[in-house]
């Protein structure tokens, strides 16, 4: 009697407590944060991690979640080492993960067909591969809101507008310095069509990771003397290449993509770099409503990650990745009225979003990136680039927004879209 009263009391506790767990996960969201903080990328990979779980920190302190679903991130560290990033991948896919950011491209290349399989969004922001940005190929990969492809292009639009307008960019030369990578060749096929197009001399010059030694590289600029040199960079690859810039006084003939363009890579010798550009697609710094209330509810309340980051280039772009993110949860949320949004659902919500600039301003962001707004067939979004330059303490816009080539731009994408579905087997979906 003992024995079957035991075994009813434990029979009701696990029930009990699958239920508890379920309730649980009825009322949270889980999002992994694929971070690096250790190795030769921690300096650009922390802060952006910091960007990343404060807001989200930010909407569960000050708003109870998104529609009232808390939001649960773990970091998992991977070092920038794409192996490492896929072993994370697969471990935490169990706990039932809707959208990842991996932020790396090569991770990005590695996830994108077991995502799709897994029903898991793929949100790359400003980085990973450009032809994802057709939805009709892609469904669960979104690279709002601008690609490589798209500021290899504003780049040349803006060097062109420097140089007195694109005709009279025929005969320069045009240098790019980039990291070994699927990351650092991403540019390449749009700076050779325009290239063609436009009839200026590309030089293309390769940096192995982590892009310490460049001493043949600079070598080969101070010979070349390039009119402009696009920096594909990221950790110390950018602070050595800026460096060594400044020593043959080539520093303001410089444009770095936006991951060679934050504090951490001006930092080891800041009068040196003043003058050095760089693409963006939003604002820099804390001077903004919303960090008041990041002060007030997430480091007031002890929930911080690092006060020292916050503001910061990187950390302002992590920020720029959980709001996409959550911004898409809460569409979901309301179209299919639900609170935890499954795979498909966020995939719903990411294919529609719309960031107004009224949206922008009502989550105390006024002014901080352009409108965005996705669609099934363009993942993309359309984002503008702009140009920012160093000025010795903080770093400055000093462009107009510019739009990209897309006639020259989305015609690459949907090619190169429509020859990796024939390589595998996909029929595109008609949007």
């Amino acid at each position: 009697m003992i024995r079957k009263l035991t075994l009813v009391l434990a029979s009701v506790t696990l029930v009990t407590s699958a239920v508890a767990v379920a309730q649980t996960q009825a009322q949270t969201q889980y999002f992994p944060v694929f971070s690096y903080r250790t190795g030769p990328y921690a300096p650009n990979g922390i802060p952006s991690a910091d960007g990343i779980v404060d807001y989200m920190a930010l909407l569960n302190e000050r708003d109870g979640g998104v529609g009232g679903v808390k939001l649960v991130t773990e970091e998992c560290e991977f070092g920038y080492n794409t192996k490492r990033g896929v072993e994370c991948y697969e471990r935490l896919k169990s706990k039932g993960p809707v959208i990842v950011m991996p932020y790396s491209t090569g991770l990005t290349y590695k996830l994108l067909p077991s995502a799709a399989k897994d029903k898991v969004v793929v949100l790359t922001v400003g980085y990973g591969r450009t032809d994802a940005s057709d939805g009709r190929v892609f469904p669960w990969a979104f690279t709002t809101p601008t690609t490589y492809w798209s500021q290899a292009s504003a780049f040349v639009k803006y060097m062109g507008a420097q140089s007195g307008g694109m005709k009279r960019l025929k005969g320069k030369k045009i240098a790019l310095i980039y990291h070994n990578s699927a990351y650092g060749k991403e540019p390449i096929p749009t700076l050779q069509t325009l290239a063609k197009r436009l009839g200026f001399k590309l030089t293309l010059l390769a940096v192995d990771h982590p892009g310490q030694e460049q001493k043949a590289t600079w070598l080969k600029i101070r010979r070349l003397r390039p009119n402009y040199i696009l920096l594909w960079g990221w950790g110390v690859m950018n602070q050595v290449a800026i460096k060594e810039a400044a020593n043959i006084g080539m520093v303001k003939r410089m444009i770095g993509v936006w991951w060679s363009g934050a504090e951490q890579d001006v930092a080891p010798s800041p009068k040196a770099a003043i003058g050095y550009r760089a693409g963006t697609f939003h604002a820099a710094g804390r001077d903004f409503p919303i960090f008041k209330d990041i002060d007030k509810y997430v480091y007031g309340r002890g929930k911080g990650t690092n006060k020292s980051s916050v503001g910061q280039i990187l950390y302002n772009r992590g920020m720029v990745n959980a709001i996409f993110a959550t911004e898409a949860m809460r569409g979901a949320q309301k179209k299919f009225g639900v609170k935890r949004v499954n795979g498909d659902q966020m995939r719903w919500g990411m294919e529609n979003l719309n960031i107004t600039a009224a949206r922008w301003t009502a989550m105390g962001l006024k002014g901080f990136m352009a409108p965005i707004k996705n669609t099934c067939a363009d993942h993309e979004g359309n984002g503008p680039v702009m140009i920012q330059r160093w000025n010795g303490k903080v770093w400055k816009i000093i462009s107009k927004p510019i739009s990209p080539m897309q006639n020259v731009i989305r015609p690459m994408i949907e090619a190169s879209a429509a020859a990796f579905a024939k390589k595998n087997g996909i029929t595109p979906r008609k949007c």
